[in-house]
């Protein structure tokens, strides 16, 4: 079996994130990049699905960490290695900078394609575009089930069992292969990494793949074009200011300094 495992660059939660006000995309180049929590846990669940079959001596299970990004985002893709990834593979060119929802889709579409993936695990949403819509975009293009949202994740040779909970109900799905299912932070903590393993990892295969050679056959044209949604404008959000403090133990003018407050901000 071929798990391929969605990763993605992203600026590091900790830092200072923004859009670029001229552009309306995230700056990425103040902070640290680095690899989208989700996606490390979305590997976890492929890593231990793999571990487990082959201790029973089930079928060879490969994993594979694609990417789409900018050519630094090799160093993430080298820490999914070092975690347990077989290979990975970054799709990475100029053209594709500022791509939407649909255009990484129809991008990550072509790419797994090419891999010939049995089973596709991603993040439910990415902690920088936060669209949620990648993982059924994808599905549909590739014409495979979607399980969305999951919160646990069973793989077997068969299929894929996942549980969902909405907000009215707790959602147990299943599907055969292709399918593509999306995590969410419920399915468990990343394993750490070892020194060992980091080391190990700069010798384990990452491909970089250029637009062109992905566009190569039937794909050219699902993949060409710009992207068919733009920021049309952005500002940035202001200062958070300091309130009015109305001392409530002077009962005298509290009351008063209340109801000016309130009807200073009563729409006109």
């Amino acid at each position: 079996m071929r798990i391929v495992v969605l990763a993605k660059h992203v600026p590091d939660t900790w830092s200072d994130r923004h859009l670029d006000l001229t552009t309306g995309v995230i700056d990425r180049q103040g902070g640290e990049q680095v690899p989208d929590e989700i996606s490390e846990r979305a590997l976890e669940v492929a890593l231990r699905y793999r571990d487990a079959a082959g201790a029973e001596g089930a079928e060879p299970v490969e994993v594979i960490a694609l990417a789409m990004g900018p050519a630094e985002a090799s160093a993430m893709l080298r820490k999914l290695l070092a975690m347990g990834a077989d290979e990975a593979v970054l799709v990475t060119d100029a053209e594709l900078a500022g791509a939407d929802a649909m255009r990484t889709a129809r991008v990550l579409a072509g790419a797994v394609r090419r891999l010939g993936a049995d089973l596709v695990l991603a993040g439910d949403r990415s902690t920088d575009g936060g669209t949620a819509v990648v993982p059924a975009m994808l599905a549909e293009l590739l014409g495979a089930a979607v399980l969305p949202a999951a919160e646990s994740v069973e793989i077997s040779g068969e299929g894929v069992h996942a549980v969902t909970v909405t907000d009215g109900a707790t959602v147990r799905l299943s599907s055969g292969y292709p399918c593509v299912v999306s995590v969410t932070d419920q399915v468990g903590e990343p394993r750490l990494v070892k020194f060992t393993q980091i080391m190990a990892a700069k010798r384990k295969p990452l491909q970089t793949w250029s637009l062109a050679e992905l566009t190569e056959g039937a794909d050219a044209g699902a993949l060409a074009g710009a992207a068919s949604s733009v920021m049309v404008s952005a500002q940035r959000r202001e200062a958070k200011k300091a309130g009015v403090l109305i001392n409530a133990a002077d009962d005298d003018t509290a009351v008063q300094q209340l109801a000016d407050f309130l009807s200073s901000r009563r729409p006109r």
